[in-house]
């Protein structure tokens, strides 16, 4: 229990680095590294390190309210090193920093492999930090080499310099293998380079992000693959995280608008966004125990590993004793550091689901918002769709649908991905279809109807049952079954002259969500 006055520090998880090691050599390349991280630890704590990098030595080095502590272990499976480093912030009161270093190798299996994490003991309910890499990433990778999906780790930035550079990145951001965030800036019209600092977001976002500068004339390459909605451009910057494909929600590759307003410091805010991102990032992909060892998983093997060894060499009692007291503090250091993460974690929830009912709400309100317009609208006698201009080509269908059908109707992502490869020959005739369900079917819905509108939309066109060819489709609103969908006439399966929209009506949302389009779907009845 905290006696009165004293705050509660917390222990708080920044970010988590992996990677290979270079070289072929795993027990070479290891050495190597252990060297290099003993000498960073050195300067962590003010004094010179008596360790040999060439042995797993096992010490506790305590300096000044500065802890370095060290681990290793050797079996016939696998060989493990960790440090951990404490040091107090520089600048701020009650403020610990904890550095993570592991390094293993499985006997001959492969290269060594690296991992690390940043943590932060501290009072503060809000860390006004910008997350930044420790310095030994950047050491290692420069004397040792350091490997992610077996690319060099970059501590500068990729430049797009020609069309060839733009659709190499293209298909990077699109490779379903790709495991680490690309931090796209752009350069506006005009300009030689982004207006955040893009050196600087690569050099401490090493081994988080790789960081690409794209010109302003190469950006139309990648709306022109990417599409409008998911492209970046005029100085922007776009988080495309792993698992990008060209059906993927915008809003989970954020957009940031660097140059909203002349003489405010944006690029500073949008940069410090971009560090909390891909640190956040790095800890909800990096698993514990896989990807990243913790150094308290380090410790425990060995110590376990030592107890073993004594007991079955015969070691002395008060070796063993000793070895089993060691385990007994090690495990309530740990104990009381599991006990903060889980405080935190549990502060993390809570906030999180404050946000995502602040959001919510927030939703609620826009389709209110838009429902009351529309309806203001006609009852001034206009109508609110008439005058939209309609998309001419497929390329453009998805984004016309993003900017002029918001709150009313959404494409899943099956839907948008067909849609870019439709061969319908008029996506006009498809358009109005969607503005007659953001329209007239929807305001039916909100009325208390039940959608049972069988009729004509258009020339040829008319909303109707999917009767055999109903289907459940699991989407954005989970597992639903699709029951309706908009088609022409002709009996013709030709998708350069077959319509069919399949939908179904979200209570939730009070929008029309899009499952597919604009060819016929093949089920189980045709």
């Amino acid at each position: 229990m905290l006696a009165k006055g004293f705050p509660r520090i917390r222990e708080r998880e920044i970010l988590r680095v992996a990677g290979e090691l270079g070289g072929s050599d795993a027990a070479l390349a290891a050495t190597a590294a252990r060297h290099e991280v003993l000498k960073w630890a050195a300067t962590q704590i003010g004094t010179a390190l008596t360790a040999d990098a060439s042995q797993l030595e096992a010490f506790e080095l305590f300096r000044g309210g500065r802890t370095c502590i060290a681990a290793g272990l050797v079996d016939e499976q696998r060989t493990l090193w960790a440090l951990r480093v404490d040091r107090p912030d520089a600048n701020v009161a009650a403020r610990t920093w904890t550095t993570e270093v592991t390094l293993g190798y499985a006997a001959g299996n492969g290269r060594a492999l690296f991992s690390l994490r940043l943590l932060v003991g501290s009072p503060e309910d809000e860390l006004l930090i910008e997350p930044a890499v420790p310095a030994v990433v950047r050491q290692l990778a420069a004397a040792c080499g350091l490997l992610q999906s077996g690319a060099p780790m970059a501590s500068a930035p990729w430049t797009v310099v020609s069309e060839q550079d733009a659709e190499a990145l293209v298909d990077q951001l699109l490779a379903p293998s790709r495991n680490i965030t690309y931090l796209v800036c752009t350069v506006p019209e005009g300009e030689t380079a982004p207006l955040i600092n893009a050196p600087l977001l690569a050099k401490v976002m090493l081994g988080l992000a790789r960081v690409v500068i794209v010109p302003a004339a190469y950006t139309w390459l990648l709306t022109r693959e990417l599409g409008k909605s998911l492209s970046v451009y005029n100085g922007a910057v776009r988080a495309y995280l792993p698992g990008f494909s060209l059906d993927a929600n915008p809003m989970a590759h954020r957009l940031y608008l660097v140059n909203w307003k002349p003489g405010e410091d944006r690029a500073r805010a949008a940069s410090t966004a971009l560090r909390w991102m891909a640190a956040n990032e790095s800890i909800r992909r990096l698993e514990l125990g896989s990807d990243v060892l913790a150094f308290s998983d380090v410790r425990q093997a060995s110590l376990d590993h030592e107890r073993e060894r004594l007991r079955q060499t015969g070691g002395a009692d008060k070796d063993q004793l000793a070895a089993a007291q060691a385990q007994i503090a090690a495990l309530k250091d740990d104990l009381r550091r599991a006990a903060d993460t889980q405080q935190w974690l549990s502060d993390e929830h809570k906030a999180a689901e404050e946000r995502a009912q602040t959001i919510e709400q927030q939703l609620h309100g826009a389709h209110y918002r838009i429902q009351h317009l529309t309806d203001l609208i006609r009852t001034r006698g206009d109508e609110p769709d008439l005058d939209e201009q309609l998309p001419t080509t497929w390329a453009e269908f998805a984004d016309w649908c993003d900017q002029v059908l918001s709150g009313r109707v959404a494409l899943e992502a099956s839907a948008r991905r067909e849609v870019r490869s439709a061969q319908f020959e008029d996506p006009q005739t498809a358009a109005r279809c969607l503005l007659w369900l953001a329209g007239e079917y929807r305001d039916s819905r909100i009325n208390g109807g039940n959608g049972d509108l069988r009729k004509a939309i258009d020339d040829g066109v008319h909303n109707d049952r999917c009767g055999a060819d109903s289907f459940d489709y699991t989407g954005s609103n989970g597992r639903v079954t699709v029951e309706w969908h908009i088609k022409n006439g002709g009996n013709t399966r030709d998708p350069h002259r077959c319509l069919r929209i399949y939908y179904y009506w979200d209570e939730a949302s009070q929008m029309v969500m899009v499952v597919s389009m604009p060819a016929h779907r093949r089920s189980g009845a045709t």
